[in-house]
């Protein structure tokens, strides 16, 4: 007997049929003798809705009623699926945030998990029933309903998994495992068995989107076992796990990209000291976060150009900051261009082969895709290039580090 947690996401509840399905799945590992918590979003397109007729309510609301609002599609889809498991004979209750109760801080919107209390819970697990909890919700030191959050059902159900001490968590979605890339535009991804927590977090911070990201952190440092696989099929999926765990690891495990970049060029601005701490650290006091940084190297050490980028979202807000900046900075010229991708590669092989990075700059030299920026870290290898290039630079990275046989 295992204590299991299963969170589905609202593709996975999208439609009363798909309940259905779901409680079916539930029932599948009751009926094997395992304690199962269940953890739901609301149904797809749900949340998006909600949030709409907040805007058209009141463009300028309180974070309050927003939580109260946007928080209720997750509870209808507890109690559906609640109703769908006694339905198959299955006992089992829905559970939503306060009841928990799930205690967060009171950061309305995007607040964060500090305590989860499952004793009752765990109780009514010896009387064989099933918990069927609200993601994405909690309550606030304020007592107040909060949220956690876009994508936060993943990061509810790590958190409780952790808290129960399950011997693992199965996030259920419309993908069936984790890829070497997106298999829509690399044909030859394989599907990962296993993968690390710091691939995973990595490649989910870089653009891939089956897990969210503080989901993975959560896991990594509870070391929570997750598992990724399909609702619609049955098949294995992909598990997320210490490195120990993985017997034969790739020097590169894949490769992803995402197009939520936009790059800054400062031309010509002084290369003084104390410059680039004055251009990000307006930057920061406007909330806008950075990426990759290259600064060229001054010619007559006067002045250099600096090139940075930031999510799309934040282009504006960046270059709004930057106007205000060009006569303390001496800058010459502000040059923002939208229309880049950045592509990365990932894999815990790297810490231990070298020329990774001279294998990935010579593939996509050989295409004659030139890199605007690049930066590392000791598992990844990020490169900004013209968005024009995305598929062909995804292509052949995965077939430079001979995943296309993985």
């Amino acid at each position: 007997m295992a204590r299991l947690v299963m969170k589905f996401g609202g593709t996975s509840v999208g439609s009363v049929e798909r309940i259905k399905n779901v409680a079916q799945r539930v029932k599948k590992e009751v009926e094997a003798g395992h304690e199962v918590a269940v953890v739901v979003s609301a149904m797809s397109g749900e949340t998006n809705r909600l949030v709409q007729l907040t805007s058209e309510v009141a463009s300028l609301h309180d974070a309050r009623e927003y939580d109260v609002v946007v928080s209720s599609g997750e509870q209808v889809t507890v109690g559906l699926l609640s109703m769908a498991l006694q339905d198959l004979g299955i006992n089992a209750r829905s559970w939503l945030g306060w009841q928990v109760p799930i205690k967060t801080s009171a950061v309305h919107g995007s607040a964060r998990i500090e305590e989860i209390d499952c004793s009752e819970i765990v109780k009514r697990f010896a009387d064989g029933q099933v918990a069927v909890c609200a993601g994405f919700q909690g309550i606030g030191s304020d007592a107040r309903i909060t949220t956690l959050g876009r994508g936060g059902s993943d990061t509810s159900a790590v958190a409780l998994a952790a808290a129960l001490e399950a011997d693992r968590c199965d996030i259920y979605t419309d993908v069936d495992g984790i890829y070497t890339a997106d298999p829509r535009i690399a044909t030859k991804a394989s599907k990962l068995d296993r993968i690390t927590y710091e691939e995973m977090l990595e490649l989910a911070s870089l653009g891939a989107k089956v897990l969210q990201t503080r989901s993975v952190e959560m896991a990594m440092k509870h070391r929570v076992k997750l598992q990724v696989l399909s609702s619609f099929e049955e098949l294995p999926g992909t598990l997320v796990v210490d490195e120990e765990d993985i017997v034969e690891q790739h020097v590169v495990s894949g490769v992803t990209y995402t197009r939520d970049e936009a790059k800054v060029t400062l031309q010509q601005v002084s290369d003084t000291p104390g410059i680039a701490a004055t251009v990000f650290g307006a930057l920061a006091d406007a909330h806008v976060n950075v990426d990759m940084i290259v600064q060229n190297v001054s010619e007559n050490g006067k002045a250099t150009d600096l090139t940075f980028t930031v999510g799309k979202n934040d282009l504006q807000p960046a270059l709004k900051v930057l106007e205000g900046l060009k006569d303390k900075v001496n800058c010459k010229a502000l040059v923002p261009d939208p229309n880049v991708v950045k592509v990365s590669i990932v894999g815990m092989g790297m810490r231990s082969h070298a020329g990774v990075a001279q294998t990935m700059f010579a593939a996509l030299a050989e295409k004659g895709i030139n890199i605007q920026v690049i930066s590392t870290s000791e598992i990844k290898v990020s490169v900004l290039l013209a968005e024009e290039y995305t598929e062909l630079a995804v292509r052949t990275l995965h077939s430079a580090f001979n995943l296309d046989a993985a």
